[in-house]
């Protein structure tokens, strides 16, 4: 079942089960999804694009949840994890810290990076194969970690 079709669907049922919290996060993935249709690039709405699109709704929601923390804005810290729950729902599962490691280490040894130097072309092929499995802040420390 595509994410579409499954956003239609989870809509559906958090209408019928009077679920604020999911109801904004679905409606949120299925305007971002509309967005991207309607665009104009010409696009078609694949795997890749999905993941991306969740990702980017999961960042913005985080920096605004980092914000309302600092300003202690509680109440919205709440709806915005909250939301970030129930997204994250639609992603992949996210690579522990060892797994991550250990995928890392197999792509340094493939492009032979040995130093700092070398960083973007290790962190590029890794943003490529671990899309959705890992968020980009942690592929990039842990490769700057391996390689220091």
């Amino acid at each position: 079942m595509s994410l579409e079709a499954k956003i239609t669907n989870d809509l559906k049922d958090a209408m019928k089960n009077k679920d604020q919290a999911a109801l904004r996060s679905v409606r949120a993935i299925k305007a971002a999804i509309l967005l991207f249709k309607t665009d104009g690039s010409g696009n078609e709405l694949n795997e890749d694009h999905e993941i991306k699109i969740l990702q980017k709704l999961v960042k913005q929601r985080q920096d605004s949840l980092d914000i309302y923390v600092k300003q202690g804005r509680e109440d919205l810290a709440v709806t915005e994890r909250e939301e970030i729950a129930i997204i994250q729902q639609y992603l992949p599962a996210q690579l522990s810290e060892a797994e991550l490691k250990a995928a890392l280490q197999v792509i340094i040894l493939e492009t032979g990076a040995t130093s700092g130097k070398e960083m973007g072309k290790v962190i590029g092929l890794a943003n490529q194969r671990l899309a959705g499995k890992a968020e980009g802040k942690a592929i990039a420390a842990t490769v700057k970690e391996l390689l220091n």
